[in-house]
């Protein structure tokens, strides 16, 4: 009785390891990123003004004055929420064509791309590569946003699933405060190296990369989406470490049978559905009170 007792218990002990550790993988290159590229911002905000108004001397012999200066600032800043809404459009599409761990994956190229672009933008003298470097920047935070909650979400088990979820809220808090640590002038906020600063956003990108392949696709992905049950169980047992509860597959399975048939919804498609009105509305509210407090900002 009591090896059977230390034997769960390792398995338990072994459940939570892998499930942390997957957890941290997924985050690194996710949500800490949208902390992260919101923070370094702040640091090189007169240095790129000086670079903007430096480029347009030289092209056109132009001195801009504060208000055009800022102008361009303020759209470098802010194109980065656009790519954030054009990532969160191609989120749900993405992650039922790819899959959720294949999806944030991917969405590695559009961070690699916005690095390479900061990196080289002084070399070439073009402010217009930093806008389109925040662009695509922002379109890897709208996609971790949406499908890294809903990986943790499928992937953990029933009483962890809040709790796990969750934890993308406190990577982004994370990404904040490592971003504004980064940009202290003594590492890489000073005039020589702002455009270093803008591209090692690449780095927490490169360290997922190496570690999210060795975690299992979402389990409820594998079973709803492509229909495939042993693909599923091995990914439970991968995430549990031990033999997989029938409840839960019994729960898969339901929400399997539910669904069959039917076909992924667009988003506009969400508020003439009556089913999901009073959730869409709650999460509009609580998502919009976010933005609001000012944390952004």
């Amino acid at each position: 009785m009591q090896e059977e007792d230390i034997m769960s218990t390792k398995e338990k002990k072994g459940h939570m390891y892998t499930l942390a550790l997957m957890v941290t993988s997924a985050a690194i290159g996710g949500t800490l990123q949208y902390g992260y590229n919101l923070a370094i911002m702040n640091a090189p905000t007169v240095f790129i003004q000086q670079f903007v108004n430096e480029t347009f001397q030289e092209r056109w012999g132009i001195q801009l004055g504060v208000y055009e200066v800022t102008l361009i600032w303020t759209f470098i800043v802010s194109v980065f929420s656009l790519g954030g809404f054009t990532g969160a459009l191609i989120a749900g599409p993405m992650s039922v064509r790819f899959g959720r761990k294949k999806t944030m994956l991917l969405n590695n190229v559009f961070l690699f791309s916005s690095s390479l672009l900061a990196l080289l933008s002084r070399t070439a003298k073009s402010f217009e590569m930093i806008i389109i470097s925040r662009f695509l920047v922002g379109i890897n935070a709208g996609i971790s946003m949406n499908v890294q909650p809903m990986y943790f979400g499928e992937s953990a088990p029933k009483h962890l699933r809040g709790a796990v979820s969750l934890s993308s809220a406190v990577f982004t808090s994370f990404g904040l405060v490592l971003g504004q640590v980064v940009s202290l002038r003594e590492v890489l906020g000073s005039e020589p190296c702002w455009q270093y600063l803008l591209a090692s956003n690449a780095i927490p990108g490169f360290i997922q990369l190496l570690t999210l392949p060795w975690f299992p696709e979402s389990p409820r992905y594998l079973l709803i989406d492509c229909g495939d049950k042993e693909a599923c169980l091995m990914a439970l047992r991968r995430l549990r470490g031990c033999e997989v509860q029938r409840d839960e597959l019994d729960e898969i399975l339901q929400e399997q049978n539910e669904t069959k048939g039917e076909r992924a919804k667009q988003p506009w498609e969400l508020f003439t559905d009556r089913s999901v009105r009073w959730q869409l509305i709650s999460v509009a509210v609580l998502s919009s009170a976010m933005q609001l407090c000012g944390n952004d900002t």
